[in-house]
């Protein structure tokens, strides 16, 4: 006869251990997701629609070709320098069609079906400007947030509008006003603005 209690027992200790091995299994996968190269990622990497501009970091790798490997910054023309190939145009690519760019160009007499892959390493500096202590230009880092570019640039001055900011984005050639929150997101390349307050 079966003891109901010790089954119902068993099964509740099954369920357990595979809700901890997938739990497990998500954390790394997670984990995995969350960063390229050693360096964790924002939603701007991650998306397909993020465009190359100067300043990024890209490491390329060509398999079975170590000579053509290696990590690369876009210059300020939103070009790419790479070995054989020479100058290729990155800027205003996505990682996606700069892969196929560099696939195309070493076909084209180099290599016989290269394999290519490319990652965003690190992204290009935004720039900060007015009621800072420290106005200027500074690394982007993942899920940067107005607020922690001000205190990265050493905080308000004691004149700073703290309720709204302008923000121009990369590539654009007017700035938004937006309410200063600490949500209010931050991306690669952009300048942030900060006003006077009035009295």
């Amino acid at each position: 006869m079966i003891d109901v209690s010790k089954l119902s027992r068993s099964l509740a200790m099954l369920a357990l251990a595979v809700c901890m091995t997938f739990g497990a299994l998500g954390g790394v996968a997670h984990a995995q997701q969350a960063a390229i190269g050693g360096t964790p990622v924002s939603a701007a990497a991650q998306s397909m629609d993020y465009l190359l501009g100067p300043g990024d970091k890209v490491r390329v790798t060509v398999y079975g070709e170590d000579s053509l490997s290696g990590e690369f910054f876009v210059t300020g023309s939103g070009l790419m320098s790479l070995p054989l190939i020479g100058e290729l145009k990155a800027g205003g690519l996505t990682v996606g069609q700069f892969q196929i760019a560099v696939q195309r160009a070493l076909s084209d007499g180099y290599l016989k079906d290269p394999r290519v892959s490319a990652e965003v390493l690190t992204f290009r500096p935004f720039y900060i400007l007015g009621e800072v202590e420290k106005p200027g230009t500074y690394p982007y880092t993942s899920g940067l947030t107005v607020l922690n570019a001000v205190a990265t640039a050493g905080g308000f001055t004691y004149r700073a509008d703290k309720k709204n900011v302008w923000i121009k984005h990369n590539g654009e050639t007017t700035e938004e006003k937006s309410e200063l929150t600490p949500s209010t997101v931050v991306a690669p390349g952009d300048t942030i603005r900060l006003g006077e307050r009035f009295f």
